[in-house]
C-alpha cells in the first residue's frame, strides 16, 4: 500500500488568538527536586534545619504535648483546640469510625482477594467502596463544608477498614470500634481487641502525630494532583495510598527493622554494614530526599523507644553509630542521617503492632495531612498539567505499511 502524507496543517485566520503568548517550557531537575509548585498554609520542611511544622506549630511540640485530635484539628480547621473544641471534634468523629453496612459487607472478599499483599492493598478498594456507600461526590461540585465533612469521614474510616482488613487476613472477626476511646488507643483496640497500655498507646500516638504529614512527599503530592482534577475525596486518597506503597516512601519502617534482624547480632553490625554499603546497597532507615541533617522525627522516636527501652533499642543504637560513622566513611559529603523508618519500626515492634502493619499504621496517620491538602487544593480550580520533553525518535515518521 503506498504510505498516505497528511498535509501540514494551516493556521485559521478567524480562530481567536491568545491575549499572551505560550510562555517557553521550563527545565526543572528529575524528580522535580527543589520546585514550588503552589503555596500551602499547612506546614513546610525545612531540610537544612532539621525541622518541620505543621502550620505554624512545630511538629516534634505538638507530638510531645497533644493529642492526635488536637492535631487533626489543627490541620483542618487552622487552630488547635480549646477543652471544649477538643471534646466536641471528638463527639463529631468517633460515630465516623463505624462502617457503612455494604463495605462491611464486602470487607472479606477484600481481604481475600488481596491476602498475599495485605492491608494497605485491600485499603484501596475499601477507601473507593466506602466512599461509593457515603455518596462521596466531586470535591469540584461541593461547598467547603461538605467537603471537610468527606473528609473527617474518610479519616475516620481508615483506621477501621485497615484493622478489619487485617484481622480477615488472619481468620479473625473486625472488632468494632469504640466511640470512648481516643484515635490511636481506638487503633489498637481494633488491631487486639484488647484495650491497649496506656504508655504503648501514647507511644503509638505520638509516632501518628508525627507523621500527619511531611511536606510535599510523593503521596501527598499525588493527591493534590487528582484533587487538582476535581475528583472525590477517596478517590483523590486512592491515589496517595498507591504512592505511600511504594518502599522509597512509606513501605520502609518494616525492611528498617528486617536489616537490624539480618544484622543479628552486635560482633556482626561494621562487616555488615561494610559489605552492604561497599556494594552501593541501600540501607533501609537511612538518608532522606530533604534532611541534611537527622530527621527530627527519628530524635523523638528514638527518644519513645529509649523510655520503653530494652535489648532491640540498645542494638538499634548501636547500628545507627556504626552507620553513621561508615557512611560517613565510605560516602563522604554524602550526609546520610537515619530516616523516620529506623526507628518507627522499633517503636511499632515495642508497642505490639505486627510489621506488615507498620506502613498501614504509616497511612492512619498521613490520611489526615492527605486530607488536609486536598481540601486546600480544591480551593483552586487550575487543573496541575505539567509536560514532558520528548526524547525518542524525531517524529513525524512515515507509518509503515501493514
Amino acid at each position: 500500500m503506498p504510505t498516505t502524507h497528511l498535509p501540514a496543517a494551516t493556521p485559521n485566520p478567524a480562530a481567536p488568538r491568545s491575549a499572551e503568548p505560550q510562555a517557553a517550557p521550563l527545565q526543572v531537575p528529575r524528580g522535580l527536586k527543589g520546585v514550588i509548585v503552589t503555596d500551602t498554609v499547612l506546614g513546610d520542611v525545612r531540610g537544612a534545619e532539621g525541622f518541620y511544622h505543621y502550620r505554624q506549630f512545630d511538629a516534634v511540640e505538638l507530638a510531645a504535648v497533644r493529642s492526635f485530635e488536637d492535631v487533626w484539628h489543627l490541620m483542618v480547621n487552622g487552630t488547635l483546640p480549646t477543652a471544649q473544641e477538643r471534646a466536641s471534634f471528638a463527639r463529631q468523629i468517633a460515630p465516623l469510625r463505624h462502617l457503612p453496612d455494604a463495605v462491611r459487607e464486602a470487607l472479606p472478599a477484600v481481604a481475600r482477594a488481596t491476602a498475599g499483599s495485605g492491608p494497605l492493598a485491600g485499603l484501596r478498594t475499601a477507601l473507593s467502596l466506602t466512599g461509593a456507600a457515603a455518596g462521596f461526590r466531586p470535591v469540584y461540585d461541593l461547598d467547603p463544608e461538605q467537603r471537610q465533612a468527606d473528609a473527617l469521614a474518610a479519616c475516620a474510616a481508615v483506621p477501621t477498614l485497615l484493622t478489619a482488613l487485617h484481622r480477615l487476613g488472619r481468620g479473625l472477626s473486625p472488632v468494632e470500634p469504640r466511640d470512648d476511646l481516643p484515635y490511636a488507643a481506638n487503633y489498637l483496640y481494633m488491631l487486639t481487641g484488647q484495650e491497649p497500655d496506656p504508655a504503648r498507646a501514647r507511644a503509638v500516638e505520638q509516632y501518628l502525630i508525627s507523621t500527619v504529614d511531611h511536606g510535599f512527599n510523593a503521596s501527598t503530592f499525588t493527591a493534590r494532583v487528582i484533587a487538582s482534577t476535581g475528583a472525590d475525596l477517596a478517590a483523590c486518597l486512592v491515589g496517595a495510598v498507591g504512592a505511600l506503597s511504594g518502599p522509597l516512601h512509606g513501605g520502609a519502617p518494616s525492611r528498617a527493622l528486617d536489616t537490624l534482624d539480618e544484622i543479628g547480632t552486635p560482633d556482626r553490625i561494621d562487616g555488615w554494614l561494610r559489605e552492604h554499603i561497599t556494594a552501593g546497597e541501600r540501607i533501609m532507615g537511612f538518608g532522606h530526599p530533604v534532611y541534611r541533617t537527622e530527621d527530627p522525627r527519628s530524635r523523638l522516636l528514638k527518644g519513645i523507644a529509649r523510655d520503653i527501652g530494652g535489648d532491640l533499642v540498645d542494638f538499634a543504637v548501636q547500628v545507627e553509630a556504626r552507620a553513621e560513622a561508615l557512611l560517613a566513611e565510605l560516602k563522604p559529603g554524602r550526609e546520610l542521617h537515619i530516616n523516620v523508618e529506623f526507628y518507627a519500626g522499633v517503636v511499632m515492634e515495642l508497642c505490639g503492632l505486627p510489621r506488615e502493619m507498620f506502613t498501614p499504621t504509616f497511612a492512619a496517620a498521613r490520611v489526615v495531612g492527605w486530607s488536609a491538602n486536598i481540601l486546600e487544593q480544591a480551593a483552586d480550580s487550575k487543573i496541575i498539567r505539567p509536560s514532558a520533553r520528548y526524547t525518542g525518535p524525531p517524529p513525524p515518521q512515515p507509518v509503515p505499511a501493514a
